[in-house]
C-alpha cells in the first residue's frame, strides 16, 4: 500500500468508542499491561451508545445491579443505583463515576471521529486518521464502536420539504423535546418505540404511532431500589456475577429446568402470571424450551396476546397491537412501563403501515397510501444499522488494501466476532459472530476485553507482533454460528434487526451468536488453551524501531 503521511502520534493500541467497552479496554491495556493507550470517541463525553441515546423514556432492560462492571470490588460496593431500570442519564453518571474512579479521560479524545484505518503490512502497524485530519498509529486496532450506534433513518421521500421538526431516537438532542400542544407521529414500535411511547403520550397534544409490525412486550415493573435490597445485593456480588456468567444470557438467573408442554395448563398460566407480575426478561425464562421449540414458545406467545387484548379496549386497536407473524421473543423482546395502556388514551392513535405503507413525509406531516396526517413533529424510533452499521462507517483497510466493506460484501464474517480474516491485529469487541446483543452486555464486554488483553499479554510474554483470524478458521465459526441460531426459533422473525432486516439493502445474516453466553466463553477458553487454535500468530522482522511498539515487542 502507499505510505501515509508520518503520524503525530504512535502507540501500543488505539481504541475506538469511549462506552462500556472502550473505558474497560482502555483501563485493562494502559493500567494493567502498562501499554500507551488512547481511546478516540466522537462524542464530548463518555457513554458510547448511551451518550447519544437520550430520548424520552430511554433506559436500560436489563436490571441496573448487574447492568454493570463487575471488575472492580471497590467500584462495586461504592456505586449505588437508584431505579430497578436505569435511565440514560443514571447510566451516563454511572460511566462518567467509572471514568473519574480509574483516571480514563486522561487518555481519551473526544470529539473525534474516526474516518479511515489502513493496515501498514510492511511496518505492522495500523493508520489512523479523523475527521479534523488527525494521523496515528498503533500495532493493535481495537473497535469498540458498539453494537447499537448508527442510527437507522429511513429514507423516506420528501423528509427534506417537512415544516416541522424531526428527530431519530439515536441521535436525540442533549436538551429535552417539549412535546406540549404538538402534534406527534412516532415511526416504530420495537424497544425504543415502545419505550418512548407513553412519555410523548403523557406530553403530546395528539400521537400518532405508525406501527409495522406488532411487538410482544412485557413489564418492566420499574421502581426505586430500597436501601435494603442494595445492600443485600453488594453483600452477595460475588455469587450474583459468577451466576451470570455461568447463564446463557449472561443474567444472574437461570432458566427453569422444565418444559413449557411438560406442565399441566394451569400450572403453566401459573406460572406465566407470577412472570407477568414480577416484570422484565426473566419471563423468558419460565421454560427451558421457549426459543427451541414452537409448540411451546406458542404458549408463551397465546399468553401475551391475551395480556394485550385484555389491556387494550378497543378491540380493532388491540388487534392491530397482537403480533402474530413471528414467535415471542425471536425478536428483540422489549419491557415497557405501560405501553399498551397507552393507547387507551383518547390523544393516541395507532397506524398499521403494513397495511397502509407511507409513501411520502409532506410539508404538513406523514402521507401513507390511505391519508395523510398533518404533523408538528416526527420522531425516527426506527433503530440501528445493527452490529455490522457502526464498522462499516469507518473505512477499514486491511491487508492489499481489502475493505471491510468488501470482505463481509455478503455478510459479516468473523473468527469469534473477535477478528476478521485479512485484518491483522484488529479487534471487534462484541463483534458479528459474538453473543453480545443477545446478553446482558457488559458481561459480553467484560469477557471480549478480558481475552483480548491476556492474548496481547501473551504475545508480548513471546515476542509475537501480529495476530490473525485463520480463513479456514472463519469459515468454521461462520458454519458453527449459522447451527447455533438454526437450533433456535430466532431466525424465524424475519423482519428482524438481527437479520439486518430492517436496513433495506443489508444481506440477511443472522449476526450474533446464539449459543449462549457460558458456551461462547467455554469456547474461547478452549481457543486460548490450544495456543490460540483458529488464530495465525508471528513475529516479523522489525522494519524499525518506531516509538510506541517497545511495549509489545517483548
Amino acid at each position: 500500500m502507499a505510505k501515509l503521511q508520518p503520524a503525530s502520534e504512535q502507540l501500543d493500541a488505539l481504541v475506538i468508542g469511549a462506552g462500556f467497552a472502550g473505558l474497560y479496554q482502555l483501563h485493562t491495556l494502559r493500567d494493567k499491561l502498562g501499554l500507551r493507550v488512547r481511546v478516540l470517541e466522537a462524542g464530548s463525553g463518555v457513554g458510547g451508545t448511551w451518550y447519544w441515546n437520550r430520548y424520552p423514556g430511554a433506559r436500560c432492560d436489563s436490571e441496573s445491579y448487574y447492568y454493570s462492571f463487575s471488575f472492580s470490588d471497590e467500584l462495586q460496593q461504592q456505586w449505588g443505583w437508584n431505579e430497578r431500570y436505569p435511565e440514560h442519564g443514571e447510566i451516563r453518571r454511572y460511566l462518567n463515576f467509572v471514568a473519574e474512579k480509574f483516571d480514563l479521560r486522561r487518555d481519551i479524545r473526544f470529539d473525534t471521529r474516526v474516518t479511515s484505518a489502513a493496515f501498514d503490512d510492511e511496518a505492522n502497524l495500523w493508520h489512523v486518521e479523523t475527521e479534523d485530519g488527525q494521523r496515528l498509529s498503533a500495532r493493535f486496532l481495537i473497535t469498540a464502536v458498539g453494537c447499537l450506534s448508527s442510527a437507522n433513518i429511513p429514507k423516506i421521500p420528501g423528509l427534506e420539504s417537512f415544516r416541522g421538526e424531526w428527530y431519530h431516537t439515536g441521535r436525540w438532542p442533549h436538551e429535552p423535546v417539549d412535546f406540549t400542544g404538538k402534534r406527534v407521529g412516532l415511526i416504530g414500535t420495537g424497544s425504543t418505540g415502545i419505550q418512548a411511547t407513553p412519555v410523548i403520550a403523557e406530553q403530546a397534544a395528539h400521537l400518532t404511532v405508525f406501527q409495522r409490525t406488532a411487538n410482544y412486550s412485557i413489564p418492566a415493573r420499574n421502581g426505586p431500589v430500597p436501601e435494603e435490597e442494595q445492600r443485600a445485593i453488594k453483600a452477595d456480588y460475588a455469587a450474583i456475577r459468577e451466576l451470570g456468567r455461568k447463564s446463557q444470557n449472561g443474567h444472574p438467573f437461570l432458566v427453569a429446568p422444565e418444559s413449557a408442554l411438560d406442565v399441566t395448563p394451569e400450572e403453566r398460566l401459573a406460572r406465566y402470571e407470577a412472570a407477568w407480575e414480577r416484570g422484565g426478561l426473566r419471563f423468558r425464562a419460565a421454560f427451558r424450551d421457549l426459543l427451541i421449540d414452537k409448540a411451546a414458545n406458542d404458549t408463551a406467545s397465546d399468553f401475551i396476546r391475551a395480556k394485550i387484548r385484555s389491556i387494550v379496549k378497543d378491540p380493532v386497536t388491540a388487534e392491530k397491537l397482537t403480533p402474530k407473524d413471528h414467535p415471542f421473543a425471536t425478536k428483540r423482546p422489549p419491557i415497557d412501563s405501560n405501553y399498551f395502556e397507552t393507547f387507551n388514551r383518547d390523544n393516541v392513535s395507532l397506524v398499521d403501515i403494513k397495511a397502509s405503507p407511507i409513501i411520502e413525509i409532506t410539508p404538513a406531516g406523514i402521507r401513507t397510501q390511505d391519508a395523510e396526517y398533518e404533523l408538528d413533529i416526527i420522531v425516527f424510533a426506527t433503530g440501528f444499522d445493527a452490529m455490522t452499521g457502526p464498522l462499516l462507517s469507518i473505512d477499514i483497510r486491511g491487508q492489499d488494501g481489502l475493505t471491510l466493506r468488501e470482505s463481509w460484501a455478503a455478510g459479516p464474517r468473523t473468527y469469534l466476532g473477535l477478528q476478521v480474516a485479512g485484518f491483522p491485529n484488529m479487534f471487534t469487541i462484541t463483534g458479528p459472530g459474538s453473543p453480545s446483543v443477545l446478553t446482558n452486555m457488559p458481561v459480553a464486554i467484560e469477557q471480549h476485553v478480558d481475552w483480548i488483553t491476556r492474548c496481547i499479554q501473551d504475545m508480548r510474554d513471546q515476542g509475537l507482533t501480529r495476530i490473525e483470524a485463520d480463513p479456514a478458521a472463519v469459515e468454521r465459526w461462520v458454519a458453527h454460528a449459522n447451527d447455533a441460531a438454526n437450533a433456535t426459533l430466532l431466525p424465524q422473525a424475519g423482519s428482524s434487526w438481527y437479520l439486518g432486516a430492517n436496513v433495506p439493502g443489508k444481506p440477511r445474516v443472522f449476526m450474533p451468536y446464539a449459543g449462549g453466553m457460558a458456551n461462547y466463553a467455554a469456547i474461547c477458553e478452549q481457543v486460548t488453551a490450544k495456543g490460540y487454535e483458529g488464530f495465525i500468530l508471528s513475529a516479523p522482522k522489525p522494519v524499525g524501531q518506531e516509538a510506541g511498539q517497545g511495549a509489545v515487542v517483548g
